[in-house]
């Protein structure tokens, strides 16, 4: 019969080695905070469906990653079947159907000038990782921690929402069912791939769960391109495409994943959450960000800078800092099950 049983992390988990490791809650924010950088190569792929994106950007990240996705095959042969079976659910949910998803719950936000409904419920992502650490992974937060991640969550909401608290409120009490299942959906798949990116990471190196997440999402996103548009959706490329696909491949694709794998393999999964935060404020704050010339296209979103959006980034800058100072001194408690004597 098994019993539970508590332990600290750091029992079995050896200092850290290096910088990464010391600084991994800091990168796992910078990573996603790369990730927000795609609206600049994006705004010039404006003919494409958010699918025909995703596919060309995933077969280019795959095809620079095969490198590692070869030499992790010695890796691969001695993965679990539950590995193998998270390493396909990171795939198909976080990087194919999130996406989708995503992008679906903004389009029908649009339509009925929804968005507030859109974000806020996209900040449920955290609260399910956290859920989702404590139920995969056996990761149990101390009490300090959840007033640090509600001042987290409250630093986004006061950036996403500056010029209206209020709107969230509305949005969801005159809001369409359609809009917040597909934003909680992709929220779900979100957080879900960061707790069992972190599960991965025990078996695989960062290389070669980057590599295997990419290529196993490739047939997906091309059986999600021949169903919507057939083969007609790999006709709409142009010539000029190819430069901001191989940047949104790049900068926030490839480099991003790969120090975002490599910093989550040295962060628990309830603190990543946290620091993925950082995506949709810096997000919010490039919508504000002067004129920028790339690729000869001139691109300003024009959105105005309020005070409560700089306090806010602020206040996230302040609890990313905390929980990285905090990670090797008070490590979760990790519950395990042990075969009773």
């Amino acid at each position: 019969m098994a019993v539970p049983t508590t332990r600290s992390q750091t029992a079995t988990k050896p200092a850290p080695r290096s910088l990464v490791d010391r600084f991994s809650v800091v990168l796992v924010a910078v990573a996603a905070t790369m990730w927000a950088s795609d609206v600049y190569f994006r705004s010039h792929l404006v003919h494409l469906t958010a699918s025909e994106i995703v596919v060309v950007e995933d077969f280019l990240i795959t095809v620079f990653l095969l490198v590692f996705l070869v030499r992790g095959w010695p890796e691969m042969k001695r993965m679990s079947w539950r590995g193998w079976l998270a390493m396909i659910l990171i795939g198909v949910g976080p990087q194919a159907v999130a996406t989708l998803l995503f992008t679906q719950s903004f389009k029908l936000a649009a339509q009925h000038q929804l968005f507030a409904e859109t974000y806020v419920l996209q900040q449920t992502q955290p609260l399910i990782a956290i859920t989702l650490a404590w139920i995969v992974l056996g990761e149990r937060r101390r009490l300090w921690f959840w007033p640090i991640a509600a001042l987290a969550i409250a630093a986004v909401y006061l950036v996403l929402f500056a010029s209206d608290p209020t709107a969230p409120i509305s949005a969801l009490q005159h809001g369409e069912v359609e809009v917040g299942l597909y934003a909680l959906g992709a929220a779900a798949l979100w957080a879900s791939g960061t707790v069992l990116g972190r599960f991965v990471l025990g078996t695989l190196s960062f290389q070669t769960t980057t590599a295997l997440r990419f290529t196993i999402a490739l047939p997906v996103l091309v059986v999600v391109v021949l169903t919507q548009s057939g083969i007609a959706g790999f006709a709409q490329y142009r010539p000029g495409d190819v430069v901001p696909f191989l940047g949104i491949a790049l900068i926030p694709g490839l480099l991003a994943l790969l120090l975002y794998y490599r910093a989550l393999a040295s962060t628990p999964a309830t603190l990543a959450t946290v620091a993925e935060m950082a995506y949709p404020v810096a997000a919010t704050i490039i919508a504000t960000a002067p004129a920028v010339a790339v690729f000869g296209q001139t691109i300003f979103f024009g959105q105005r800078l309020y005070p409560a959006q700089a306090i806010g980034t602020l206040l996230l800058i302040a609890v990313i800092a905390l929980l990285n100072w905090s990670k090797e001194r008070t490590p979760p408690v990790i519950v395990q099950q042990e075969a009773a004597a």
